[in-house]
């Protein structure tokens, strides 16, 4: 659960009029705490929050973090912070279109804060990127706050599409080389988690890859404990459908654990460490941060207990049989009178 708390013991994030309590601005012993499983609380001091509002959908707000830069909260949950954020994204996108042998175009699934889009637009071989989000006030939030995706959102490239990911996919001809899923997090109750089901995979997905496409998707926490919340279910389900899976993971610090992807095709995924260097110096401008051949083969190699998990997991993620990542947010309100 997300909350933001005070050193006088006033919690504000659960929606109590405190008088006097200022949320906006500067206010030195103002802290962030997000409930990760029960019994363990993670928790960062706040410079300010900078806005909160909610949608038809989800509730958001945008912090100002001492550790993290900017982050972004989605109903109570860390979506993403401006210090680490290019691991996650960095993660989510190259390895899947640096296997693919020529990635024309793209589909993202979700993605309304613009950083997926942000990477995949410095793909030489990209000449169309579509991004499917539902939430049309996250979109405009993200590209009003998030000025390092601005850039992003102005290329024309970028095709914007407000609307539910497996209706558009269902009702689209075209066919594309890659699909990203850059979804939340599958909360119980929340908007995303229809689209880690096998049968999304199956009659959404892959009828709308091309022959040799690649479906990649974020799969939540991948930790020695965490794994086994949707990771590995995420894992096998994908295993039903698709001839070549692979699942990897990386310590992402603002999330406080290790996260997990899922990337799968009828085409093999097998390049080494040399041949994604080399792809890299020939299709992505500028440097990446985060990800090179060695990060992949290392990130790919998951622990013993990790391994045995996914190798044991039994579990296909449907809509009856939905498994949920720990916890719910709670909204963040300005409680100023």
């Amino acid at each position: 659960m997300g909350d933001i708390s005070c050193s006088n013991g006033i919690s504000t994030g659960n929606g109590t009029n405190v008088k006097g309590l200022s949320l906006k601005g500067y206010r030195k012993s103002c802290w962030y705490e997000e409930e990760i499983e029960e019994n363990l609380r993670w928790s960062f001091a706040l410079n300010s929050i900078l806005h909160t509002g909610a949608t038809q959908y989800q509730e958001i707000a945008l912090l100002d973090t001492k550790p993290f830069g900017k982050a972004l909260v989605i109903d109570g949950k860390l979506q993403s912070a401006e210090v680490d954020e290019f691991i996650y994204h960095e993660s989510l996108v190259h390895p899947a279109l640096l296997h693919h042998p020529n990635p024309k175009t793209i589909f993202i699934m979700g993605g309304g804060e613009g950083s997926t889009a942000r990477e995949l637009l410095r793909h030489k071989t990209v000449d169309k990127v579509v991004m499917c989000d539902i939430d049309e006030e996250v979109v405009e939030f993200c590209r009003s706050y998030l000025e390092v995706n601005r850039e992003a959102f102005c290329d024309p490239r970028l095709e914007l599409i407000i609307n539910d990911a497996r209706a558009e996919l269902e009702n689209r001809n075209e066919c594309f080389d890659v699909i990203i899923g850059d979804l939340a997090d599958p909360i119980e109750g929340g908007p995303c988690y229809k689209l880690y089901t096998k049968s999304f995979y199956e009659l959404a997905v892959k009828p709308r890859l091309n022959q040799g496409g690649i479906f990649v998707t974020q799969a939540g926490p991948a930790g020695i404990f965490s794994h086994t919340e949707v990771f590995s279910c995420i894992f096998n389900t994908l295993k039903q459908g698709f001839k070549y899976v692979v699942p990897y993971s990386a310590h992402i610090p603002s999330f406080a654990d290790t996260w997990g992807w899922v990337m799968a095709s009828d085409a093999p995924l097998a390049l080494s460490a040399e041949d994604l260097d080399l792809k890299i110096k020939q299709r992505i401008k500028g440097e990446n941060r985060y990800f090179d051949g060695k990060t992949f083969s290392s990130a790919s190699i998951l622990s013993k207990a990790v391994r045995q998990s996914l190798d044991n997991e039994t579990e296909v993620y449907t809509e009856k049989t939905a498994r949920f990542i720990y916890g719910h947010g709670t909204a963040f309100k300005d409680n100023q009178d």
